[in-house]
């Protein structure tokens, strides 16, 4: 029998390359492979050759999309990058363990996706980007501007904290009702899945159980290193500090988000400082940027086109 979430995957994959964007495969180092969606203008074909050369550096403002831990990267961003492609460079990866990314490195921390990530982006001639993270990759975004405070020209964060430590974690699964995080994020069974997916949105989407089932089959595998990267997340309290960020942050949140509420949001701006500001979106759970696509969307582009109005102001008074 077919099974309808894999049966679309060369939808969405159609989709995205009509939006602009193809996949490409990098080697970060031995043993060590990310892929990345792409500018298609990046990568120009050799005169007669099927393979392309070098990537180019982007001719538009990078904007980079990190995914989340329960899809990958044209799954939980597709309804953005059709938005976003016609002003910027949009570059969307699948963290390792994901997609068709892996490594044979035992490193499962946040800081080791960062440090990947960012490997992958000057080998595709970014050098200075805005990140949007979501969840997990919000988490991944924070550490990258940490250890790159000079390729970040601003974040966007979207359910997400600047670190999971012991207070934070227990207290989300005692009130989510889970034992652990693996529990949560890696059902497995369909009722599982089910609850999880009640949990991550505002109003529960309807789905017959076959699609459920096929969900499953297909979007959790790497078990095993998925469940040693949750584990890597969190970190002790006493082991935490906040970075200083030069780079202006945006948090923008589902109103609804029962994961990572909008009160955990509030107080992580007091703590970034002025540099943050936080917009809530209605009737929007974790999964804000599907539930809510165009209003989503719509604020986005909205933060992007003032800092790229920055950035020119910037250059032209260097000059």
């Amino acid at each position: 029998m077919v099974n309808l979430v894999a049966a679309q995957k060369p939808l969405i994959h159609g989709l995205m390359k009509m939006a602009g964007v193809v996949p490409y495969t990098l080697e970060i180092e031995p043993g060590t492979k990310m892929n990345f969606w792409v500018p298609k203008e990046t990568l120009k074909k050799k005169s007669g050759a099927g393979k392309p050369t070098n990537p180019t550096k982007p001719i538009k403002p990078a904007v980079l999309l990190i995914h989340g831990f329960a899809g990958e990267g044209i799954v939980t961003w597709q309804f953005q990058v059709g938005a976003l492609s016609k002003k910027y460079s949009v570059y969307i990866p699948d963290l390792l363990f994901f997609g068709g990314s892996y490594s044979d490195n035992s490193d499962r921390s946040p800081a080791f996706q960062a440090e990947c990530l960012v490997k992958g982006l000057r080998l595709l001639g970014v050098d200075k980007f805005v990140s949007v993270g979501f969840s997990y990759g919000g988490m991944v975004a924070f550490k990258i501007a940490e250890a790159y405070p000079d390729m970040v020209r601003a974040m966007v964060i979207s359910g997400s904290i600047l670190a999971m430590t012991d207070t934070i974690n227990e207290s989300s699964l005692n009130r989510l009702g889970f034992s652990s995080s693996t529990d949560l994020l890696l059902p497995t069974s369909v009722k599982g899945l089910k609850a999880l997916f009640t949990i991550a949105v505002h109003k529960p989407f309807w789905f017959p159980k076959r699609l459920y089932k096929d969900y499953f089959e297909v979007m959790f595998n790497n078990r095993k290193e998925r469940a040693e990267l949750l584990e890597a997340v969190v970190v002790s309290n006493k082991d935490t500090k906040i970075p200083h960020f030069p780079r202006k942050i945006h948090l923008l949140w589902g109103e609804s988000d029962q994961i990572f509420d909008l009160e955990l949001a509030k107080n992580m701006k007091e703590q970034l400082g002025e540099k943050a500001t936080i917009k809530s979106i209605k009737k929007a759970g974790h999964l804000v940027q599907l539930e809510r696509p165009c209003v989503y969307n719509r604020h986005l582009k909205k933060f992007l086109a003032s800092i790229h109005s920055e950035a020119k102001i910037s250059s032209i008074n260097t000059v």
